[in-house]
């Protein structure tokens, strides 16, 4: 049996570690799950170092690669990656990384793309979008969707509806068993949740609340399958938000670091800051590619 894990990364978007009170909806009662896996995490400087609110493409990118893109850019950028940080995702992103040591990885979002003429001419491209089409060259569309071989950002499938989609809206328990059937046949994975940063920049508890709901029910049922599967969870995010609605912005909270399963105790020691998490990874998979570069 092999000693390398099959990893499940989920990213979430703008969750940060906040004080307990009224402006932080996320509490035991209400989301036991993700409430008992922050308490479990380990907290990490989402700041890299750099004065400011860190933000989503440099947070993103050192997530991903490894690189202190804020250091790099001499502060924090918000949004999509520009062409400074595009280059370093190409060259430095996860995927690439671990292809390179032949292993096979994933991104399991779908893109849902019969309202658009064609994937090249999408104009704005996130990091992962970045990351993925560098290195594995494609992205999931939504016949991937309908067979079951990708998830929709927001778990159930609720909000494609207003694009045109016309398939079945699903549960987050059944979304989980996309994403770990998705990750059982590949040695890392990635799957990327944002709502909880829309639901912050929001300022709207409902809807905090609503979000943090299905992410708390599918990452239990994620949590419950990859533990069956023997595979490592980690659960992390970029920067700050949907823990503290008091304001719209993002927060200087530290992040969380949650894993689970087999390697997980070397990246809690191992990762304290956002540029940590790759190389912290990347000691979990040996070379299988004598003679390539890593």
């Amino acid at each position: 049996m092999s000693d390398v894990p099959t990893t499940l990364m989920v990213f979430v978007d703008g969750l940060g570690l906040g004080a307990p009170g009224p402006q932080n909806p996320i509490d035991s009662t209400r989301f036991p799950v993700l409430a008992a896996m922050l308490g479990s995490a380990v907290a990490l400087d989402a700041t890299m170092g750099v004065a400011g609110l860190p933000q989503s493409a440099t947070g993103q990118t050192a997530l991903l690669t490894g690189v202190n893109a804020a250091k790099v850019l001499g502060g924090h950028r918000e949004g999509f990656p520009n062409a400074e940080l595009r280059q370093i995702i190409a060259n430095h992103n996860i995927f690439g990384r671990l292809q390179s040591r032949g292993y096979r990885c994933a991104f399991a979002n779908a893109y849902y793309l019969r309202d658009t003429h064609a994937r090249g001419r999408l104009r704005h491209r996130s990091v992962t979008t970045v990351a993925t089409l560098s290195a594995i060259g494609w992205v999931r569309d939504e016949d991937y969707l309908e067979r079951g071989e990708a998830v929709y950002q927001d778990i159930t499938r609720e909000l494609l509806r207003p694009r045109g989609y016309r398939g079945p809206l699903i549960s987050e328990d059944r979304a989980a068993e996309h994403l770990v059937g998705i990750a059982r046949k590949h040695d890392f994975t990635l799957f990327e949740y944002f709502q909880t940063d829309i639901a912050g920049h929001s300022g709207d508890m409902a809807l905090a609340c609503r979000v943090l709901g299905i992410l708390d029910r599918f990452l239990g049922r994620v949590r419950e399958l990859i533990k069956a599967a023997g595979g490592l969870l980690v659960v992390t995010s970029d920067h700050g938000n949907i823990e503290d609605m008091h304001s719209p912005a993002h927060t200087d909270n530290p992040v969380p670091l949650f894993a689970e399963g087999p390697g997980s105790g070397r990246l809690l020691a191992r990762v304290r800051s956002l540029p940590d998490l790759v190389p912290a990874l990347l000691e979990l998979y040996p070379n299988r590619s004598p003679g390539i570069p890593v």
